[in-house]
């Protein structure tokens, strides 16, 4: 099972405020903590949405209308994300709660949210088949 821990932004995150060392000595720990686990898929933290772009679909089959940012709906925004891969719901709980707050201060929201897998999709055999080498080749290629 994998989940997305999902660092909801703040006003300072999207001010592009960086985080305090102590904070980042902290989420570095935890990061190890995860990986000497062997859960860890992917962390990484997400710049400012004035850097963003969004891509919305306003008419169907209409041509997708882009949006520099900055996006004001602060609560919305995506400040980071961890990715794990574990055995239960509870256990990327207890993985979750361990987080440092992501911002300190007290202002942290994580939302951790279940990644769909490629037979909970859709029952087609064939399709899911080739979600999977699709898969494989992109370790392979990471791999390199």
């Amino acid at each position: 099972m994998r989940f997305m821990m999902i660092v909801k932004g703040t006003a300072d995150s999207e001010a592009g405020v960086l985080p305090a060392t102590e904070l980042i000595e902290a989420m570095q720990r935890y990061n190890e903590e995860l990986a000497r686990a062997g859960v860890l898929l992917a962390a990484d933290g997400l710049q400012a949405s004035a850097n963003g772009i969004r891509i919305s679909y306003p008419n169907p089959g209409g041509k997708p209308k882009v949006v520099d940012g900055p996006f004001t709906e602060t609560k919305e925004i995506i400040a980071g994300y961890t990715l794990i891969e574990v055995k239960s719901r509870e256990e990327a709980i207890q993985w979750a709660m361990r987080m440092p707050d992501p911002h300190g201060g007290g202002q942290g929201q994580i939302e951790l949210r279940q990644v769909f897998e490629p037979e909970e999709l859709t029952p087609d055999a064939e399709w899911q088949e080739r979600e999977s080498e699709l898969r494989r080749q992109v370790e392979s290629q990471r791999r390199g």
